[in-house]
């Protein structure tokens, strides 16, 4: 699914908090006739995937988190050209923003071609409401604890997210398990998607095996 504001999702004025983007999780699973699932997040999309874990543990049959942060409270380095952004946003600064997460990994350029024009469909309140949206969250391990099994993936060259950080993400739920990609980013998924896809698939079949 798209976040609402991104891809081919509404892109509503407002609504763009934690609490409602997950909502939108539960509600688009209810649509799709998904009692529960195993939720894959991936850098604040993990984010939003702790908060349905909280708020919807019932729905939520194990967690994915790939590098995902513990807390967003605080106001980053490239908020200010956020607050800058004038409609349409520029192709040219999307790209220059994704430099700001280095790449250790070859991504086909494609890939990289389309998540620049995905940012551009994007208007600039949608950037800035998310942006608010999260740094302004209480983080979801603050406020109740996490009981579904949780398996997260760190790229140790991650710029954003320390390795104390997804440690006290790990502690926080304890069901959890840390795995390190060495030599990999703060964007796992893009760098390392058939590694990611193969752990993905083991934790699946290890809920599995698991006695109801």
């Amino acid at each position: 699914m798209d976040l609402r504001g991104h891809g081919d999702a509404d892109k509503p004025a407002a609504g763009y908090s934690l609490a409602q983007v997950a909502a939108d999780v539960a509600a688009f699973m209810d649509a799709a006739g998904i009692p529960s699932a195993v939720l894959l997040g991936s850098s604040s999309g993990g984010y939003v995937a702790q908060q349905v874990a909280i708020t919807s543990p019932h729905r939520v049959t194990g967690l994915v988190l790939v590098g995902s942060p513990r807390s967003l409270q605080g106001r980053p380095s490239f908020a200010d050209e956020v607050d800058q952004l004038t409609d349409p946003v520029d192709a040219a600064w999307v790209r220059k923003f994704l430099t700001w997460f280095p790449r250790f990994h070859q991504v086909p350029p494609w890939y990289i071609d389309g998540r620049v024009q995905d940012g551009a469909r994007m208007p600039s309140y949608v950037w800035r409401e998310t942006l608010a949206g999260l740094v302004s969250a209480r983080p979801p391990t603050d406020m109740a604890t996490i009981t579904a099994p949780t398996l997260i993936v760190w790229g140790a060259r991650d710029e954003l997210l320390t390795r104390e950080h997804q440690q006290a993400l790990a502690a926080a739920i304890p069901a959890s398990r840390l795995i390190i990609y060495q030599n990999t980013g703060h964007l796992v998924l893009w760098e390392q998607p058939e590694r990611v896809a193969s752990d993905l698939t083991a934790f699946v079949a290890s809920l599995r095996q698991q006695p109801a």
